[in-house]
């Protein structure tokens, strides 16, 4: 039996796996936004005018990611 390669899985499952990573990329970006906007808030990092901007490019990646790629499992 061949080991399983990017090529050889069915398209439906390269696809279901691809908007998968990319959720999972999108999710990162938020709460990174989320987790420096919390530092800036507490003073650990400066704040030059970034925590709102943060926050709100954080809930724009979750809503664009939702809109964009639906619940998983549905390819």
């Amino acid at each position: 039996m061949q080991p399983a390669t990017w090529n050889n899985l069915p398209e439906e499952l390269q696809l279901l796996l691809s908007r998968e990573a990319l959720r999972r990329a999108a999710e990162t970006l938020a709460e990174h936004a989320d987790l420096l906007a919390e530092e800036m808030d507490r003073g650990t990092l400066s704040d030059r005018g970034g925590p709102d901007a943060l926050r709100l490019f954080a809930a724009v990646v979750r809503a664009t990611n939702s809109d964009a790629f639906g619940p998983v499992g549905h390819a």
